[in-house]
């Protein structure tokens, strides 16, 4: 029997075929099991438990920052821990938390979206992750052991080189990058490969989830630009450890150069957080207006130009560097451009809110705070795009206050609905949404009340990065503003977490699609089988469970004693072949452990990158050692 010949009702001998799948997908037992497991539901979950945890390090850090920002002459912090805290702060949050967490939601969602039961390479996958761990952890080893990065988490040089920081402090802060960015091009990878050729049967490009579409385009930003941010640190690194002379000036570097190549992955990378919150944003939409995403293909070419804009406006970051006026022109005229295709997204949401039926659920107060958080944090944007302005405001507060709004506005207030949307499919129990709405209202409050008074400060000649000021300034009552904000902001995040584990426990059981949404993931059990579904789905449709049930396909014929997927063709999605996945593995947790020692061990001493390597050929070989898959005795 051929795949194209599969796809037909479901049939009988259900329960032999729920059994086997339970067999052949379930998870190791023990210690090793755990570090072996390959399910995308699995990895996914720690890649959201760690990002969350980073965010929650990420917040001390501010609430550190805020208190000795409070009012002037403060002594809570030294200049050195001061500057610590604030290069811990801005990298956790940006290369621990944004990125990851963002990715992992794809890991677990895109899945389900596509209807399949695993993500392309699955033993990549879960490298991917241990990569991101090692990452984590030889940050935090460094603020642990006094070893805290202190030049500002984007490093500029020359104050970041060998002449001016010396010590390991800054080899940590580059080196951490490289970890954090080899697992996000192995998520990317995994995230193209899935899409492209994994989707349900007749899931055509134009019936794809536009969630999905912003996963995938995320994908492509981060290959092209996360090369960009290691080679940049690589730089940084080797000019430190062993004496080459790319970006360090005592010995004929450029130290123009690493800005380039950084803001280069920067400001993608500011979209690179950002698109997927636009994903989250259109399902949500959707599932609580009850009605299909107006401009479906609007919102699929505005987000492709997003991806293709964000690489051509990294020299606004620069203006205030002396570049020629002509070139400064055209990123200024790219950095307005920008605002048209996200304001297309936004005015899609608000067509579809406006022709729907809207549930005022958690997730869409969320959705409201996003879209008008958003949208200030878009005009301030336009603001410091224009010269003459962004050189009066460079490196003051204001850029602060907007950088914050659009990151925190624009992706972790979507991210916070995604957690109040999904949360029943990940758990199968609802939170509580009385305690939802009021956690929403603290934390748009709280925000608010941290970050509008950095726009006056700013305007005022508060500069950035200092660690007190005196009283004659005149700052005292907004810094103090913003200060109660910022804790404002942790009684919301107390709140959340009290949800979440009140909701684990005690909450309401879900059900499968208990907000009567349209995409495949609600299709799935809640919590989703490892295996996802039992019969694949045959999609019809954009929105496939508003499809009535007679009216609905499944494949069968694949088999269910070993972990065989069906791929399907590229634009189509017609069946095209099965495919067995490898079984769950201890080699991708010691290719990592293998790559690490090398990583880390570099930055005391070179030789550790032979090291390094020798032992991650072996853990390759073992990797790649050809084995039977998995099956079941007839």
């Amino acid at each position: 029997m051929t795949a194209t010949q599969d796809i037909v009702p479901q049939t009988q001998n259900q329960a032999e075929d729920l059994e086997n799948l339970n067999r052949v997908w379930r998870h190791p037992r023990g210690v090793l099991g755990w570090l072996s497991y390959t399910t995308h539901q699995a990895i996914g979950m720690r890649y959201i438990v760690t990002a969350f945890i980073m965010l929650l390090a990420g917040g001390i850090e501010a609430l550190l920052i805020r208190t000795q920002l409070a009012h002037s002459n403060n002594t809570f912090l030294g200049p050195d821990h001061y500057n610590e805290i604030f290069t811990t702060h801005g990298t956790t949050m940006m290369f621990l938390f944004a990125v990851p967490m963002m990715e992992g939601m794809a890991i677990y969602l895109v899945p389900l979206m596509l209807g399949t039961r695993n993500v392309a390479f699955p033993r990549l996958n879960a490298f991917g992750y241990w990569m991101y761990l090692g990452g984590v952890l030889f940050l935090y080893w460094g603020v642990f052991t006094n070893a805290a990065p202190d030049m500002g988490w984007f490093a500029y040089t020359p104050l970041s080189g060998p002449q001016f920081t010396p010590g390991k402090r800054t080899d940590i802060w580059a080196q951490m990058i490289t970890f954090t960015e080899v697992s996000a091009m192995c998520v990317a990878a995994e995230i193209i490969a899935t899409v492209f050729k994994m989707r349900a049967p007749r899931m055509s490009l134009n019936r794809i989830p536009l969630y999905v579409w912003s996963m995938l385009i995320q994908s492509f930003m981060v290959l092209f630009a996360m090369p960009a941010i290691m080679i940049a640190s690589s730089f940084l690194l080797s000019d430190r450890t062993v004496a080459t002379h790319f970006v360090n000036p005592a010995e004929g570097g450029d130290p123009l150069l690493y800005q380039h190549i950084f803001w280069f992955f920067g400001h993608p990378e500011v979209y690179i957080i950002f698109i997927p919150a636009l994903g989250f944003a259109s399902a949500i939409v959707s599932a609580n207006c009850r009605r299909e995403v107006v401009g479906y293909t609007a919102m699929v070419l505005s987000q492709i130009a997003n991806g293709f804009i964000a690489f051509g406006l990294w020299v606004h970051h620069m203006f205030a560097t002396g570049l020629p006026q002509i070139g400064e022109a055209f990123f200024t005229a790219s950095s307005m451009m920008i605002a048209i295709t996200s304001g297309v997204q936004i005015f899609c949401w608000l067509a579809t809110m406006w022709t729907g039926r809207i549930r005022l659920t958690t997730s869409m107060h969320f959705i409201y705070g996003f879209i008008a958080i958003f949208a200030l944090g878009g005009m301030t944007g336009v603001i410091l795009a224009s010269v003459p302005l962004d050189l009066q405001a460079h490196d003051t507060f204001f850029v602060v206050g907007h950088f914050h709004y659009v990151l925190i506005g624009g992706a972790v207030f979507p991210l916070f609905g995604a957690f109040y949307h999904w949360f029943p499919k990940m758990t199968g129990r609802l939170m509580n949404e009385t305690a939802g709405k009021l956690n929403f209202w603290v934390l748009f409050v709280g925000f608010n009340l941290t970050f509008f008074p950095m726009h006056i400060l700013g305007l005022k000649g508060m500069t950035r990065r200092i660690y007190t000021y005196p009283p004659e300034m005149g700052w005292d009552q907004l810094n103090m503003l913003a200060t109660i904000g910022a804790w404002i902001i942790a009684i919301g995040g107390l709140i959340f977490l009290a949800n979440v584990f009140w909701g684990r426990r005690y909450g309401t059981v879900a059900g499968n699609n208990p907000w009567d949404a349209e995409s495949l993931e609600w299709a799935a059990a809640s919590p989703p089988k490892n295996y996802n579904f039992e019969y694949l789905p045959v999609v019809t449709s954009r929105a496939p469970l508003w499809v009535p049930p007679e009216d609905r396909t499944f494949v069968t014929g694949l088999r269910n004693d070993r972990r065989e997927v069906l791929v399907t063709t590229l634009m189509d999605a017609e069946p095209h072949h099965r495919y067995v996945l490898p079984r769950p593995s201890i080699w991708p947790f010691l290719t990592g452990v293998a790559v690490t020692i090398g990583f880390i061990g570099s930055v005391f001493d070179a030789w550790y990158i032979t090291f390094g390597s020798i032992l991650t050929g072996i853990c390759l070989i073992g990797w790649f050692w050809p084995s039977r898959p998995v099956e079941l005795e007839p």
